[in-house]
């Protein structure tokens, strides 16, 4: 391992050209306290600006939970009012825009439960693997909590609006064949199987073209936006970028050499 920051109950490390921001509440299934929101978005902005770093996997400690959601502890202290849990709100709405914005790749490793906001952030995420005992759920309808327009929104992009009104409407638990036939995972895999296949698939993408990666994703964003708000010009100059650069010739010569080539991201 490179590089390791730790803040209370989260930390972040690197592994040659993937980055990890690890919830690490374990003994409360990785709840998520107004601190641990803020120091996500921490550690994505520097992972945002560390050019080492393609890919970055978000994951929880412990081996039951990626996260279950709020910490419910904590909720007399950081919402009890309007105006602090508006505050509240504001912090987490920060870290997950962080995340579905976030320049490259990002990879949510699930393993046991992914309740409420853990099922939110994992949403964000560009992809979604998880082991073969993970569950998943919004309580929200039992809890009597408001569910923002954007939160509603990343979901509907996912899975759908039916799937979605049923995760609500429910708020029951839903195994990984459900999340895998609504779309909500990407992979479901063994449990024992499920550290190193996310860390091989997180290398196979950071191998890949900088370039044309991040072209992707910006252009994928665009297309589930409304018409109106697409910077269409800009996916253009995105692709124009990929078939100016440097990495263009060497994917041109790698493959007429027979190599695997070494995309540098210029």
């Amino acid at each position: 391992m490179d590089d390791v920051t730790k803040t209370d109950k989260m930390l972040a490390r690197k592994d040659g050209r993937v980055g990890y921001v690890i919830f690490n509440n374990p003994e409360r299934h990785n709840a998520v306290s107004l601190d641990m929101w803020a120091a996500t978005s921490r550690m994505l902005e520097d992972f945002a600006k560390d050019d080492e770093v393609r890919v970055v996997v978000l994951t929880g400690a412990g081996g039951k939970a990626f996260v279950s959601g709020a910490d419910i502890s904590k909720f007399e202290s950081e919402r009890a009012t309007l105006e602090a849990t508006q505050r509240y709100n504001a912090t987490v709405e920060k870290a997950y825009a962080g995340i579905q914005e976030f320049p490259k790749p990002t990879i949510a490793m699930i393993r046991g439960y992914c309740i409420g906001g853990g099922l939110g952030l994992a949403v964000c995420c560009d992809l979604r693997i998880c082991s073969d005992n993970a569950r998943f759920a919004v309580p929200a309808a039992k809890l009597g909590l408001g569910y923002s327009y954007a939160g509603l929104r990343r979901l509907v992009d996912v899975v759908g609006g039916a799937f979605a009104r049923e995760i609500f409407f429910t708020a029951r638990q839903f195994d990984t064949e459900e999340a895998r036939l609504m779309g909500l995972v990407n992979r479901v895999v063994p449990d024992a199987e499920l550290e190193g296949y996310v860390k091989n698939y997180a290398e196979t993408i950071a191998a890949n073209a900088p370039l044309t990666v991040k072209a992707v994703k910006y252009i994928v964003g665009e297309v589930l936006k409304d018409e109106s708000k697409r910077n269409v010009a800009r996916c253009a100059e995105m692709v124009e970028q990929c078939f100016t650069s440097n990495d263009f010739i060497e994917g041109r010569r790698a493959f007429m050499e027979k190599r695997k080539p070494a995309f540098t991201g210029t």
